[in-house]
């Protein structure tokens, strides 16, 4: 199984880094890349780093699993659970690549505050706000039970709050700059990562 995780992590990686990249080149002439924000040691830095760092983590997690440096948490090493870590994280893979399909030219990784991209309102983005990071941490949670040792663990609670951390103290601060009453009106109707969960009213901040 630690094996499996590892060709789904190197997957997601190929097609939602990789090719994604490829494909806004091909479209814009950019990589979509935009780098860590933030001087070293804010939060906008911080979240920068500790997406880098989760995704370390989280491909050394079934290496030293299979390697026999971490063993699985006994009390989640069962078939039923690595099976349902296995869908989640196959469904995290296809959920992640047609989400940032949807967002169209204005993908990015990291945020350039000198850029103005369009506030992508239809497809998933009319469920929910940011489906790219919820699909990341779909696949990420099936990974963790897939292989789940303390490292996998560890990696999925740095990529989680890493994201809320992104979205929190990068993102929306962004949007709600570029996009103002058009991107308040979007956040009280659609929910942050769940379909009406997470929906801000900016008019009581």
């Amino acid at each position: 199984m630690a094996v499996t995780a590892l060709i789904l992590y190197l997957i997601f990686a190929a097609l939602g880094f990789g090719w994604r990249s490829w494909v806004q080149y091909r479209r814009t002439g950019s990589t979509g890349f935009r780098g860590i924000n933030g001087r070293p040691g804010s939060l906008e830095w911080l979240a920068g780093v500790g997406f880098v760092v989760s995704i370390v983590v989280g491909v050394a997690a079934p290496v030293l699993q299979h390697l026999g440096f971490t063993a699985p948490i006994a009390l989640l090493q069962a078939p039923w659970i690595q099976s349902v870590g296995t869908v989640l994280a196959v469904t995290g893979i296809g959920a992640t690549v047609y989400a940032q399909l949807d967002m169209g030219e204005s993908w990015r990784i990291g945020v350039d505050p000198s850029e103005t991209t369009t506030l992508v309102r239809s497809g998933v983005f009319g469920f929910v706000r940011n489906p790219i990071f919820t699909a990341m941490l779909v696949f990420a949670g099936g990974v963790a039970l897939m292989t789940p040792n303390p490292v996998a663990l560890l990696a999925f609670v740095v990529l989680s709050t890493t994201i809320e951390l992104q979205v929190r103290v990068v993102e929306e601060p962004y949007l709600l700059q570029t996009h103002g009453q058009a991107y308040r009106d979007y956040c009280v109707a659609v929910g942050r990562f769940l379909p009406g969960v997470g929906r801000s009213d900016f008019s009581q901040r």
